[in-house]
C-alpha cells in the first residue's frame, strides 16, 4: 500500500492566507508529513475462552504539518495483498492508539474472511483526516491472526406461543435462547394484548402455563395475559418460574431519524454472537445508546475508543448507512458502514422507482446473505440493487439462479416470496411461501 497523502489535494499546496493590514502569512502543508504505526504484537491466536482479553494494540505517531491541525483517524484493515477497497474501517477520533480486545478483532478478522482456526495475515493502516477531502495514509504493518468461529449456538427446543406473538398460536413459536446459567432461557420479542405460553418444539404436548397468575408454571396450565410491548422473557425449567420485563435497546441522537427525543432506532438481539444490532442511516451528528427508550440507563464513549461508559460521551458519526454492533457484555460497539440491499421492480410494491423492499442482514454470513421472508409480489419483473439507487444493480441473464452486475430483469408470478441473495457467491432464490 503506498503511503501518500492525496496528490492532488497537496498539488494546490494547501495554504491558508492570514491578513493583518497589509501583511500576509501564507501557511504551507508540510508534503512529507506522515503517521509511522507500530503494533505491540505480530502474532495473534485469538480464543472465545480470551473475548474480553487485549490482543493487540495498534500505535501512531502524530504528523507534523507544520501547523497546529485537528486531525482525525480512521484504522483501515484488509486481508494481506488486498487493496482497501472494501476495508474493514474502525474510526478513532484524534487518538493516537487503540487497543482491540480479542472479541472486538476476531469479528473484524471474520468479517474479512479469514477462516477460523488457521493463521492468515491482515494488513492495517492508519489514515489520517484534515478534512473531509483531505487524508494521508500511513506506513502499511501486518498481522498474522488466527481467529475462531464467533457463530454461537444459544439456540433451545423452547418458545412462546400465543395470540400476542407475531405468529398467533399456530407459530412459528419466537425462541428461547440459553442463558449463562443452564436451564434459564430468554427471549427478546415485541408482544400486542393478548395471551401467551410456552412451549417445546412448536408443538402442545410439552407446554407451560400459569394457572394462578403468580409466576410459577404448571404443565398445561393457563394462558398467560400480557399488554403490548417490547419484553425479555426469562423462563426457569428447573424451578418452573418465569418474568416478562420491559426490555429494548435503541441508538438515540440528532444523527438518528428522530432525533433526541426518539422513538430509537431498535436495535436488534442477535443470537450467533451475544450482541445487538441494526441496519441504520445516520446523518451527521451525534449518537449514544438507550434502554427502553428512556435516560435512565445510556451509554456513551467518553475515550472515542470503541468502548462504552455508563452516561459517557455523544458519540460523534458521519452521514452514511450503518451496521451497528453493541455487545452489552464487555461494553464495547462499531459502527460499519455498509450497502443496504433490497428487491425493486414492476412487482413490487412501490415499482420500479422504490423505494425497494428491504432485505435484513444474515448476521452468521459476514455481510454477504441478505433476506426477505415475507415479500408480497404481483405479476411482473424484479432486480436487487444497493441503497435504493441503481449505481450498483444485479440482474439475472441466463434466469438460471446466478446474477449479473446490471443483468436481466428477473420474471416472476404472483405470491408470498422468501427471498434471499449472495454476494459472495452471486446468486439468488426465491421460494413462495
Amino acid at each position: 500500500m503506498k503511503t501518500t497523502i492525496n496528490k492532488v489535494l497537496f498539488v494546490l499546496s494547501l495554504f491558508f492566507v492570514f491578513t493583518s493590514c497589509d501583511d500576509k502569512e501564507i501557511i504551507t502543508l508540510n508534503s512529507d508529513a506522515n503517521t509511522v504505526v507500530t503494533l505491540s504484537t505480530n502474532s495473534v491466536v485469538l480464543t472465545g475462552d480470551t473475548a474480553s482479553e487485549e490482543a493487540v494494540t495498534v500505535s501512531w505517531t502524530e504528523p507534523d504539518f507544520g501547523f497546529e491541525a485537528a486531525t482525525t483517524y480512521r484504522i483501515l484493515m484488509d486481508v494481506s495483498g488486498g487493496d482497501f477497497s472494501n476495508p474493514q474501517t474502525i474510526s478513532i477520533g484524534n487518538a493516537y492508539s487503540k487497543t482491540f480486545l480479542v472479541q472486538e478483532l476476531n469479528s473484524r478478522a471474520i468479517n474479512l474472511g479469514l477462516e477460523p482456526d488457521m493463521e492468515s495475515s491482515i494488513d492495517i493502516i492508519v489514515e489520517t483526516r484534515l478534512s473531509e477531502q483531505t487524508t494521508m495514509q500511513s506506513n502499511l504493518v501486518t498481522l498474522a491472526v488466527t481467529p475462531y468461529s464467533a457463530v454461537l449456538d444459544l439456540s433451545t427446543t423452547w418458545g412462546v406461543v400465543g395470540s400476542a406473538t407475531p405468529n398467533g398460536w399456530d407459530g412459528p413459536d419466537v425462541p428461547f435462547y440459553q442463558s449463562s446459567t443452564a436451564g434459564v432461557y430468554v427471549a427478546y420479542t415485541t408482544l400486542i394484548d393478548g395471551l401467551v405460553k410456552f412451549r417445546e418444539n412448536n408443538d402442545w404436548t410439552n407446554n407451560y402455563g400459569d394457572d394462578g397468575a403468580d409466576g410459577t408454571l404448571e404443565a398445561g396450565g393457563a394462558d398467560i395475559p400480557v399488554t403490548a410491548g417490547t419484553y425479555k422473557i426469562t423462563f426457569n425449567i428447573n424451578a418452573l418460574t418465569y418474568t416478562l420485563e420491559a426490555y429494548s435497546w435503541g441508538v438515540v441522537g440528532d444523527a438518528t431519524p428522530n432525533g433526541w427525543d426518539g422513538p430509537d432506532i431498535n436495535l436488534e438481539y442477535d443470537p450467533t454472537s451475544d450482541q445487538w444490532r441494526a441496519l441504520a442511516t445516520l446523518t451527521d451528528g451525534l449518537i449514544k445508546f438507550r434502554q427502553n427508550n428512556d435516560w435512565g440507563t445510556n451509554y456513551g464513549d467518553d475515550g472515542v475508543d470503541g468502548t462504552l461508559e455508563l452516561n459517557g460521551s455523544d458519540i460523534s458519526v458521519t452521514a452514511g448507512n450503518y451496521l451497528i454492533t453493541v455487545n452489552f457484555n464487555d461494553l464495547t460497539y462499531t459502527l460499519e458502514e455498509v450497502d443496504f440491499w433490497g428487491v425493486v421492480g414492476s412487482a413490487t410494491p412501490n415499482g420500479w422507482d422504490g423505494p425497494d423492499v428491504e432485505l435484513s442482514l444474515d448476521y452468521t454470513s459476514d455481510g454477504a446473505v441478505w433476506y426477505n421472508d415475507n415479500v408480497d409480489l404481483v405479476d411482473g419483473l424484479i432486480k436487487f440493487r444497493a441503497n435504493n439507487d441503481w449505481g450498483v444493480n444485479y440482474g439475472d441473464d441466463g434466469a438460471d439462479g446466478s446474477l449479473e452486475s446490471g443483468g436481466a430483469d428477473i420474471n416472476v408470478t404472483a405470491g408470498n416470496y422468501s427471498i434471499s441473495i449472495n454476494l459472495t457467491e452471486l446468486t439468488y432464490t426465491l421460494t413462495q411461501n
